[in-house]
This record gives structure tokens, sequence and C-alpha cells, in this order.
């Protein structure tokens, strides 16, 4: 007769179980609890070995559950965690299973990769040395001692190069260390903080978020996530967790030096705003300046100070400190449209046309509003203006002069420019004085003409190719037809 096993645990259910198969009691063999673990455990390698490492936990799980007292299957369940990730609970089976049985080679083995992966280089050394201990011909663990030495030199280079403030070596060192240990918090963290204060702060957020993920109560994780924020210009965030990474680490030196920081620029920052609010704009500046020199290193924070007091310098009317400071907020954030705009107005302000023309320029090109297109449009008409020749400046009267001015002022011009008059100058000088003389009769010949003139005032375009032009001809004419003497000059 075939042997029938049941489950022993559950007497009640076992016995009605046999009266309706008809099996006679004495027939049965109760299955023990370690065979139970056992199918449970070879049903786990099986998945295991089928890399559904999922399934096989559970199993192992559920074989520990049934016999806790079996090194073998914690050794199992640990395998299984490395091949998740998971070292550190992997590194707690492995633990256990020694505990219950210090001869457990494998576990050894394992506790050495688990230390490796987490960047535990002491506990990593302790476990190859008691290994050896129990067996010096063990040849198993010598790839994982040579690695062990590679890390712990990557690790003096990456802290020394992190000290120095050589940050790019650090991180280069950094990743050296994280090929041996991908688990290790602690070369994350440093990752991520290199990674911040080379600028690259979404790479460094996302590694900090996943940090804290994996340990909410890290306080270095707190610290650099904080970090992350304190350089995305939100300070309110920033200090939360700078606050909090001392909470959980009263002794974190860098997390009360930016706990500072971030208090100290937060609170000057807001009084300048205040300040520039109610009007006294000496004092805001005075504000912006003392809060521009607390962090240099942070860019997007100083970008908008340095904004805001060219905004205090373009209302006191000192325009080309206005340049200066939003040259200085496009130096640390070249995206910043609202500088490159302020300076645009100031250049315009300041009568740098050209200036204010590629201002614009690159403006529109950062985002196409109507506003900025007729901005744009308005500085590349005084940019025109500027470059016509200013007659009234040529004879030396403003816009409002009569026709009686503008007659007396070419006579007083005429004959200061008079070519006769410079007879005995240099070659050099005769020219300059004859190209001036020239300009006179050109500014008269505008501006003595109400049409002309009008055209002129109003910025439209004029025929100004006076190549026909003889300002000696005009020069007799206008003093044919005046009062005034030629002063004896002669022409030719």
């Amino acid at each position: 007769m075939e042997t029938i096993i049941i489950d022993g645990d559950n007497e009640q259910e076992n016995t009605e179980i046999l009266q309706e198969m008809d099996v006679d009691p004495n027939e049965i063999v109760p299955k023990t609890n370690l065979t139970i673990a056992e199918e449970k455990k070879n049903e786990g390698n099986e998945h295991y070995k089928a890399q559904n490492y999922k399934q096989a936990l559970r199993l192992y799980s559920d074989a520990i559950t049934i016999c806790p007292e079996t090194p073998a299957y914690y050794g199992n369940r640990a395998a299984c965690y490395m091949m998740l990730g998971d070292f550190k609970s992997a590194l707690a089976d492995s633990r256990h299973s020694i505990f219950l049985d210090s001869k457990f080679e494998k576990s050894y083995i394992r506790i050495v990769k688990c230390c490796l992966a987490l960047g535990d280089i002491v506990g990593c050394e302790q476990a190859i040395k008691k290994l050896l201990e129990n067996d010096p011909k063990n040849l198993a663990v010598n790839v994982e001692l040579e690695n062990c030495k590679q890390l712990r030199a990557l690790e003096g280079k990456a802290f020394s190069s992190y000290n120095q403030k050589d940050y790019r070596t650090a991180l280069y060192h950094t990743d050296g260390c994280l090929k041996y240990a991908p688990a290790s918090l602690k070369y994350k963290l440093l990752k991520a903080e290199c990674l911040v204060l080379l600028g690259r702060i979404g790479d460094a957020n996302d590694l900090a978020v996943l940090c804290m993920q994996a340990d909410s109560s890290n306080a270095e994780a707190v610290y650099v996530r904080g970090l992350c924020l304190y350089y995305k210009d939100n300070l309110e965030k920033g200090l939360i967790h700078f606050e909090r990474a001392l909470s959980l680490d009263p002794d974190n030196k860098n997390a009360r030096e930016m706990r500072f920081k971030a208090k100290n620029l937060k609170e000057k920052k807001e009084l300048g705003n205040e300040l520039f609010k109610t009007g006294k704009l000496r004092d805001a500046q005075t504000a912006y300046t003392e809060a521009l020199v607390i962090d240099p290193t942070n860019k997007d924070m100083n970008s908008k100070l340095f904004y805001n007091r060219a905004l205090v310098n373009s209302r006191l009317a000192v325009h080309a400190d206005a340049v200066r400071d939003c040259t200085s907020a496009l130096d640390n954030n070249p995206a910043y449209l609202k500088a490159l705009i302020l300076r645009a107005k100031s250049h315009n302000a300041m009568e740098k046309y050209e200036e204010c023309v590629k201002d614009y320029e690159a403006a529109l090109k950062m985002e196409r509003t109507s506003e900025i297109k007729n901005l744009l449009k308005e500085a590349k008409h005084s940019l025109k203006l500027s470059k016509r020749k200013d007659y009234y400046k040529i004879l030396g009267i403003d816009k409002y002069a009569t026709d009686n001015d503008i007659k007396k002022a070419y006579r007083k011009r005429a004959l200061v420019h008079h070519p006769d008059r410079h007879a005995n100058a240099s070659d050099e000088e005769k020219r300059e004085q004859e190209r001036q003389f020239k300009e006179v009769g050109e500014a008269y010949t505008i501006l003595s003409d109400s049409q002309k003139k009008s055209r002129y005032d109003n910025g439209q375009d004029l025929d100004e190719d006076h190549s026909g032009f003889d300002p000696n001809q005009m020069y007799r004419q206008f003093f044919q037809y005046s009062a005034g003497p030629t002063f004896g000059f002669s022409f030719n």
C-alpha cells in the first residue's frame, strides 16, 4: 500500500480528510515541519534557478518561518536578496546564518561580497580575516580581497580631493568607488554632493532623492537634498532640510554651515525686497550688496540678487551700474530674460543703441512676444537715428532754434571752418577743416528748409548724398544775400 504523508499540524482537519479518503490512520506518516520547510526550500531553489527571485524569496522566507534554526535557509535567502540588490538584508541573513553555524563558509563569502557592495571596507576585511582563520587555504576570497584594496585606495583619493575642493577629481574617484560598491549610500551621497558643487543640480537631486528613499533617517542624505534645494533658489525648503539633518546628526558641520548661509541669505534678500518696495533704494542697494557676498557659488540666487540690484540702480538712474549688474546676473544664469531686457533698456538710456539692439535680438530668440518685437523695432530706429549726422549739434543749436538762430549759427560756423582761414595749417588739419566746413553747409541746407527740417525731425529718411553739394557755392550765395562780411576770403 502507498504511504500517505499529510500535514500533521491540524489533527481535526486531518481526521476529516482521512475519513473522506477511507484510509486507515495507522497507515499514515505525519509530515514534519522540517519536511515541509525542505519542500519550500527546494521549490524556492527552482524559482531561483529560473531567476524568479521574488518568488524564491517568499518561499525561502516560508521555510525560515517553519524552521527558523536552519542556517542554510538564511544562506539561500541571502543569495536571493543579493540578486535583488538588497545587500543590507542579505548581510543580515548571512550574519544570522553564521550565528547559527560559525563554520558556514558560504555565508562568510556572502558577508564579504555584501560588505564590499555596501562600501563597508572594515567589515569586508574582518570577514575575510575570519574566513581565512577558519580555512587558511581558501582561495575563494582572493578576488574580493584585491577589490577591497582597490576600493580603499579609491576612497582615499576621493575624500582627499573633496577636502581640497577639487570636486571634479573627487567625482571621478567616487565613480570608481561605486563600480566596486554599487550599493554604498556613502559614495552615492559623496557623488551627489560633488555634482551639486559642480552645478549639476538635477543629477544631484535625483541621486539624493534615491538615497533618502533608501534611508530617510540618513542625515547626510537629508543634507545633500537640502543642498540641491538651496542651489535651486529654494532657500526655505533648503533651510528646513539643513535643520532636519542637524536634528539627526548634531555634529554635522556642513549642515550647520549651510543652515547659517541659507538663513542669512534669506533674511538679506527679503530685507532688500522690502526696502525696494518702500522706496528706500539706497538701503535696498546695500542689502542686496551684503547678500551677494554671502555665497558667491549660489548662481541661481546671485543672479536674482544682481537683477534686483540692477533694478535699484536703474531707478537711481545709475545706468552703467545697472548694465554691470545685469551682465553679472546673465553670467550666473544665461537664460535670465528679465535681466537681458533690463540691460537693453539701460543701454538705451545710455544711448548705446547697438548694444541695446543686440540685447533685444537675444531676448527675442528666448521669447518671441509682441512686446519684445516692438522694443527691438524702437531700438533699431534709435540706432538708425544715432548714426545720422546731428545737424543741430554741428551748428551748435537745439531743436527749437528759429530760422534766424539757424542763419546766425551757420554764419559763425562757416567762418570758423572755411578753408581759406586755415591756409597755413598742416595738410591733415586742412582736410579736417574742409570736412567740417562741408558738414556745416549740409546742416544749413537741411535745417533752413522747413520741409526737409520737418522730415529730419521726424526721423524720416533724407537724401543725404551730397556728392553734388558745393559748400563754397552755398557760402557765396549765403553771404551774397546776407548783410554780413566775408572777411576778405577768396574762393577758387
